[in-house]
């Protein structure tokens, strides 16, 4: 099981240039390797390899010293890029060919083995030297890589752990089912609900007013790179005021619950509707999922996904399906009289759609072992 820790860097200004300088580097190796494959194709039809590649890097001379593995966790990188390609040409997906990175477009560079360990409060890094780090925990398991991240004007480590084998499973004594939506970020199976901050929509007209003033700078100048990084920085806090709640919120859902069940949506599409996209990508609902499981795994508990099908159309007491549009916040069934919140009837559904599911699945193993029993007689 991996686990990653990120720590906040305080390079002096010496240390800031050198750290930009290797990304450059980096940049410069990435964008001519990938360059090298596309004429080597093109011209020759030819294809390179990672492994090829690797062993030409040695011969080039940088005037900022980098260490050698940084280098070639470049040209892994790119060949990750071509291996993605490939694979979505072979799928039928929009295969989206690596493209060439501006400086603004490569931000992170990876010791892959060596090169990094920490001392007290500073980070030794090989040809970098020691950097100011503040680590405001401990770090468990062995660590296999340290990534240097770059954000806006603001430096990262990232340390990739290898935390051993998963855990083992709980008896799941507590089950949830939850519903996601806009008006409540969940809504449990037992009525609790969790609002949605909305992060985004209250910093909106901030961020309008600064792009506003970004697209009046003229390109290329000083005064629009400095406007650019106002609005990346907007951007970064909502980002982490986004990823601060669903940290909360995952954790306080796994420590609670032992079995958590979402529906299984397919948020690609659902962004596709103009009218939704914005409030859709503001509560991050595929982040939320992502960060309980990881919780769950490593607390050795239970993250399910069933089919989102009529959950918030069928009736959770009596399975009628009442049809209602997504104006419509109450469920009213005519059959059963039931009245309920529209998210919560839906949770529930959620929660019996696994349960039901699971029984069947039981009971569908107790059947065949019994013919195979009674065939074996």
């Amino acid at each position: 099981m991996r686990k990653s820790y990120k720590f906040r860097l305080y390079p002096t200004k010496e240390q800031g240039i050198i750290l930009t300088k290797t990304l450059d580097v980096c940049r410069y190796i990435y964008n001519e390797f990938l360059a090298d494959r596309r004429n080597a194709y093109e011209r020759c039809n030819q294809g390179l390899t990672t492994f090829g590649q690797i062993n030409q890097i040695k011969y080039l001379e940088f005037n900022t010293p980098v260490q050698s593995q940084v280098k070639q966790d470049v040209l892994r990188r790119l060949g990750k890029s071509f291996d993605a390609f490939f694979r979505r040409c072979k799928s039928g997906d929009v295969p989206g060919y690596p493209r060439f990175k501006g400086r603004d477009r490569y931000n992170s560079f990876t010791y892959p083995q060596s090169g990094f360990w920490i001392e007290g409060t500073k980070l030794k890094l090989s040809k970098i030297g020691n950097i100011r780090i503040k680590q405001h925990r401990e770090i468990e398991g062995k660590v296999k890589t340290c990534t240097i991240k770059r954000e806006v004007n603001q430096w990262y480590a990232v340390f990739s752990v290898d935390m051993g084998n998963s855990p083992a499973k709980v008896n799941p004594n507590t089950s949830i089912g939850i519903d996601v939506g806009l008006n409540s970020c969940v809504t449990l199976s037992n009525g609790g609900q969790f609002d949605s901050p909305e992060y985004y929509r209250k910093s909106e007209k901030s961020l309008a007013v600064q792009q506003k003033r970004l697209g009046k700078k003229k390109k290329g100048s000083e005064n629009r790179l400095k406007q650019k990084n106002i609005v990346v920085k907007v951007h970064r806090k909502i980002r982490n005021q986004r990823l601060d709640f669903n940290h909360q919120l995952s954790r306080i859902l796994v420590d609670r619950f032992d079995r958590i069940v979402f529906e299984d949506l397919n948020i690609q599409n659902m962004v596709k509707n103009h009218h939704l996209a914005k409030s859709i990508s503001d509560v991050a609902w595929g982040q939320l999922i992502l960060m309980t499981k990881s919780k769950a795994e490593e607390a050795g508990k239970y993250v399910e996904l069933v089919n989102p099908y009529n959950t918030s159309q069928k009736c959770s007491s009596c399975g009628s399906i009442v049809k209602k549009g997504l104006s419509v916040r109450v469920h009213k069934c005519p059959d059963c009289g039931l009245v309920l919140d529209r998210d919560h009837n839906a949770a529930i559904n959620i929660l019996n759609l696994f349960t039901v599911g699971t029984t069947g699945r039981a009971c569908g193993a107790m059947n065949n072992s019994s013919g195979c029993e009674a065939g074996s007689t």
